[in-house]
């Protein structure tokens, strides 16, 4: 078995919690990808959605665009 994989194994056994705060150290590692988003650009994009000015993705479809 692979690292990623070893990894990937001993992740999905982690607690919601636990594996948010890997993420967000996995993302903060991650120095030159654009994922940031400020306050103001999440609240913005909450109050379309809530609008209806755009509409969500399933979590099928954001798997899909992701390439998964």
């Amino acid at each position: 078995m692979s690292q990623v994989s070893d990894i990937r194994q001993a992740a999905s056994r982690l607690s919601l919690e636990e594996r948010a705060e890997l993420a967000v150290f996995l993302l903060d590692g991650l120095e030159d990808a654009p994922h940031h988003v400020t306050d103001e650009e999440a609240l913005r994009r909450r109050d379309e959605l809530v609008s209806g000015a755009v509409s969500g993705l399933s979590r099928e479809e954001f798997r899909k665009a992701c390439g998964r």
